[in-house]
């Protein structure tokens, strides 16, 4: 499985952006999508995820009802809409797959290169 992320960027606080992650490859086998990030010196940290049907989203408290995980109806892509951004968002944003339903990084088995999310005060 190959993963593509791309949407990072600039943005002054309580902005939006939305990330973009496409999967190619041998998709069957990644039941769960999710996004990662890291802060410059923080460990990486689980943001969300979304099951491969769509049918079930998790949130890190930190974020939730601010962005919202979603994928395309071909199921190749996946989305992380980011409203009201906070300066503490700011990290690069990794996305992942796996087999598994988890949150912990270290079961994912697949990564896209991560994208820069920048956010200013």
């Amino acid at each position: 499985v190959q993963l593509q992320a791309s949407g990072g960027g600039l943005v002054q606080a309580g902005g939006s952006l939305r990330l973009s992650c496409e999967a190619s490859g041998r998709t069957f086998s990644t039941n769960y999508m999710a996004w990662f990030r890291q802060a410059p010196g923080k460990r990486r940290e689980f943001v969300a995820r979304i099951s491969w049907g769509g049918a079930s989203t998790l949130y890190a408290d930190s974020v939730k009802g601010r962005f919202t995980v979603s994928r395309d109806n071909a199921k190749t892509t996946v989305y992380l809409q980011m409203n009201s951004l906070k300066p503490e968002d700011t990290a690069v944003y990794s996305c992942a797959a796996s087999p598994a339903r988890s949150i912990i990084d270290s079961t994912y088995d697949y990564w896209g290169q991560g994208t820069l999310v920048t956010v200013s005060s």
